[in-house]
């Protein structure tokens, strides 16, 4: 800002002229001062006026000391404006300093600069917050994840009591009751704007493929948990991790540093040797053959493709979407739906695994749900339903919902870490007095991630 210092004499006339800003080589029209300042009183034309005022213009800002003395006129003569006391007030602005045009240039200029520089440097802080927050967001969905990992283990145990001879039903009740769930929460968010015609019309063929993989994972890992025992189940869980880390390097192109493959590989071996210490789960996989455990294997492949997957469908909607993100419901509405078509033609081979011949599978069902219930004469041995397999269904849904929110907002290898997180806690929460198992009630078996 450019400072001026200008002497001005007000006399007893008004003026109805505009007053001139003289500078060196050019002049500045502004509109005449306020009436009060050419008062018709004595009073006013024997006093000396002294204000200051500012001159803005679009490009530059200038501060002037104008200074009001006797009766009107130019200000260099102070006998001529005596004698013109009678005229019309004019001022004249002298110019005592000033810029020239190149040093107004060089500070504008370095003006620009200064700006582009702060501005550069806010959005640097504000990306700074923005990852920050991204952090915070990820470790607190991972102990979520964990938590509800931890949960659904447990609950799972604790429904079998009751259900002891349904598990099939268990499981088909979970798959066929998640349908109903999501796509009456997918409606309500619906109706409430959260979810968009145009995530609604995402394609629907890569929700078909993680309808099918899930499918085939539940086959397969159904057929082969029942050969073999429940300490080798999380010991071969941990491929799962192994499958997530090439599956993502080939299909989403990602790299990872020596230090995060280590990290994956203490993890695993730590899941191992918990799960391992204290039981027999070597012999057992050695007793059931190399075929089953191959198997096992299988199943975690489609679980980690299944994974994999869905952080395609985020990514690619986000594109379609122009930066927009597709609601978590979206994803898992349809894949369970397709879920559990491809269960629906699974069934008879599904059945036959569980040793429940296909003719007898109605009755089967009948007589689960009445035990689900606890009603009838099917009742006894029931106790703890239906709160038991009820407190895992919510529990087991809202493990999903976490599990995808983390692989959402991070990575599949991210949220597969987070769920491995849970066998260990699982096996300690295991050997404490629970509810309807006691002490020691077994290990935490059951799928990988």
């Amino acid at each position: 800002m450019t400072s001026y210092c200008h002497r001005i004499t007000a006399g007893a006339g008004v003026s109805n002229r505009p007053i001139r800003l003289s500078r060196m080589t050019r002049t500045v029209e502004i509109s005449r001062l306020p009436q009060k300042y050419c008062s018709n009183h004595h009073d006013h034309q024997q006093q000396q006026l002294r204000s200051r005022m500012v001159l803005r213009s679009r490009k530059i800002v200038r501060a002037a000391m104008v200074e009001a003395v006797g009766p009107c006129g130019d200000g260099e003569d102070k006998a001529a404006a005596a004698a013109a006391a009678a005229m019309p007030c004019a001022y004249a602005v002298d110019n005592l300093s000033s810029l020239t045009t190149e040093e107004e240039e060089e500070k504008s200029e370095s003006d620009q600069d200064r700006t582009a520089e702060m501005e550069s440097e806010n959005g640097k802080k504000k990306k700074k917050g923005m990852d920050q927050s991204q952090k915070v967001k990820v470790v607190v969905a991972a102990a979520v994840t964990v938590v509800m990992g931890v949960g659904n283990r447990v609950l799972y145990k604790l429904a079998l009591v009751p259900l002891k001879h349904y598990p099939f039903f268990l499981a088909q009740l979970a798959t066929f009751g998640y349908v109903i769930v999501y796509f009456s929460i997918l409606y309500l968010r619906y109706r409430a704007g959260i979810v968009t015609d145009e995530m609604l019309s995402l394609p629907k063929a890569p929700f078909l493929a993680v309808g099918l993989l899930e499918a085939l994972g539940a086959a397969t890992g159904m057929a082969a948990g029942a050969i073999l025992s429940g300490a080798s189940i999380p010991i071969l869980s941990q491929t799962f991790l192994v499958w997530q880390i090439i599956l993502s390097t080939a299909f989403l192109g990602r790299r990872y540093r020596v230090n995060q493959l280590l990290g994956c590989f203490l993890v695993a071996i730590g899941v191992i040797i918990t799960v391992a210490s204290g039981s027999s789960a070597g012999h057992s996989l050695k007793e059931a053959g190399i075929f089953w455990s191959v198997l096992m294997v299988v199943s975690f492949l489609f679980q980690a493709a299944d994974t994999v997957l869905k952080e395609v469908i985020f990514s690619d909607a986000a594109q379609r979407l122009k930066g927009g993100s597709v609601d978590l419901f979206v994803v898992n509405s349809y894949g369970s739906a397709f879920q559990a078509f491809f269960i629906c033609l699974l069934l008879p081979f599904l059945s036959k695994l569980w040793g429940i011949p296909f003719s007898q599978l109605p009755n089967y069902l009948k007589d689960g749900a009445a035990c689900f219930l606890n009603i009838g004469t099917l009742s006894s041995g029931c106790d703890g339903a239906p709160l038991l397999p009820l407190l895992f269904i919510v529990v087991n849904m809202g493990f999903n919902i976490s599990l995808l929110y983390l692989l959402k907002i991070s990575s599949a290898v991210v949220s597969c870490l987070a769920s491995t997180f849970s066998v260990p806690i699982s096996v300690y929460v295991f050997t404490l007095p629970l509810p309807y198992l006691g002490g020691g009630g077994g290990g935490g078996g059951g799928g990988g991630c």
